[in-house]
């Protein structure tokens, strides 16, 4: 048997249907016998060749040896879960096009062929959707049917623009060159979102078609545990989208801190009631929003930055374009002026304080404004380095990145005829 550590095979082949295998003896053998028929409809089509790959995740039911007299080809995976055993069948895959499907009897391997088919008409990813196409009775939990999937849809399409009805299907497929290109990490059941995600994050051209949700065949419940493996999928869509994760809050609390401030420095000068109602614990409040907002944009560019030096992300064209100067040297200028700009106004602050014998204030707007300063310069000075770490331990954070268009959307919006 072949294990994923050993080198992929050399013969190669058009397409390879990968399916993870824990423990599937019983229902593994309809899914094999599907797929391979879906093999012997796309040679009869398009006159390609392929190949069906079990991915094992330790069985110990004899899941693998029945997988061999079946006539698959048995990839040993030792890393554990879902997605741990897809990328090691797919690492192990010698096909082009590689598709995937669970192991347990839900999905029909026969309509991989239109999948393929739109693979070949110059997608990089093609997904399922049961809710395009059928669902069985008893097939899925109606909490799974109704409020979690449309729930983690709604959400991966809102925060990356996707526009896909069903972004957990199980049947799927993708060129190998997106496979490489994506350098997908997930090992668990998120695997299934970080496809469809960093594809989306690339400007890959994605494509679905309807598939049938039937009820799997096994004598045991599903490895799937709803509400952990939905958790896990909820918060890797926000690690995955800094904008929303780190900038969106950013920018409206920022903006909000900043008019109150400005608001309440305005009620001040001109010694309005105003000042009353924004007064010290509204304007402590103010500073707090400003600088929260500060060290989470910085973290929102260092997660952009992450993702666009793994490979998985495009670089915003702007910040590209601002790479000439916005580096760790910038960065600490910046900084160490805002301290100095805060320092000084704290100065200020203490003599005055010193000239009413160190008596109360009526207004803390000022000793607020100079700690704001020297915060954010102290955090812009080492958000900087941060930057420079996370960009490759370079001063120039967006060295060597240059501006990359999105893939071409392929013309055709049909698979090639029968």
């Amino acid at each position: 048997m072949a294990s994923v550590g050993q080198a992929r095979a050399t013969k190669a082949v058009d397409v390879s249907i990968v399916m993870p295998c824990l423990d599937e003896v019983r229902s593994l053998e309809p899914c094999v016998r599907a797929a391979q028929e879906a093999l012997a409809e796309l040679s009869r089509r398009h006159r390609l060749t392929g190949e069906v790959i079990v991915a094992d995740n330790g069985s110990s039911d004899g899941s693998q040896a029945l997988a061999l007299r079946l006539g698959a080809r048995v990839v040993r995976v030792q890393a554990r879960g879902y997605g741990a055993a897809l990328r090691g069948g797919f690492t192990a895959a010698r096909g082009r096009y590689l598709v995937m499907g669970d192991a347990d009897g839900s999905y029909d391997f026969r309509e991989a062929v239109p999948m393929v088919e739109q693979l070949m008409a110059g997608y990089a990813v093609c997904m399922g959707s049961r809710f395009k196409g059928a669902i069985a009775p008893g097939a899925m939990p109606w909490k799974n049917r109704y409020i979690g999937n449309p729930i983690l849809t709604g959400v991966l399409n809102l925060l990356f623009n996707v526009r896909v009805s069903d972004a957990h299907c199980g049947l799927r497929a993708l060129t190998r060159d997106c496979f490489e290109r994506l350098g997908l990490s997930g090992a668990g059941m998120e695997f299934a979102s970080e496809m469809v995600i960093k594809a989306a994050l690339r400007g890959e051209p994605i494509a679905e078609v309807a598939a049938t949700l039937s009820p799997d065949l096994r004598d045991r419940p599903p490895h799937l545990r709803p509400w952990r493996d939905g958790w896990r999928h909820l918060r890797y869509l926000f690690m995955l989208s800094p904008f929303w994760l780190y900038a969106a809050p950013a920018l409206l609390a920022g903006s909000a801190g900043v008019t109150i401030l400005a608001l309440s420095a305005w009620a001040l000068a001109n010694h309005l009631e105003a000042a009353y109602f924004f007064g010290n614990y509204w304007t402590v409040l103010a500073g707090a929003m400003v600088g929260g907002a500060h060290i989470a944009l910085i973290l929102a560019f260092a997660t952009h930055l992450y993702g666009v030096r793994e490979g998985y992300r495009r670089p915003k064209r702007w910040l590209v374009r601002l790479a000439d100067w916005f580096n760790l040297e910038s960065m600490v200028i910046a900084g160490g002026l805002l301290a100095l700009a805060g320092l000084a106004v704290l100065g200020v602050v203490l003599m005055r304080w010193e000239g009413r014998a160190f008596g109360p204030t009526f207004s803390v707007w000022p000793a607020v404004i100079g700690t704001l300063l020297l915060t954010l310069g102290a955090q812009n000075a080492l958000g900087g380095f941060l930057l420079a770490i996370v960009g490759g331990n370079q001063a120039r954070f967006f060295e060597g990145i240059e501006e990359v268009e999105a893939p071409a959307q392929p013309s055709p919006r049909h698979a090639p005829a029968a």
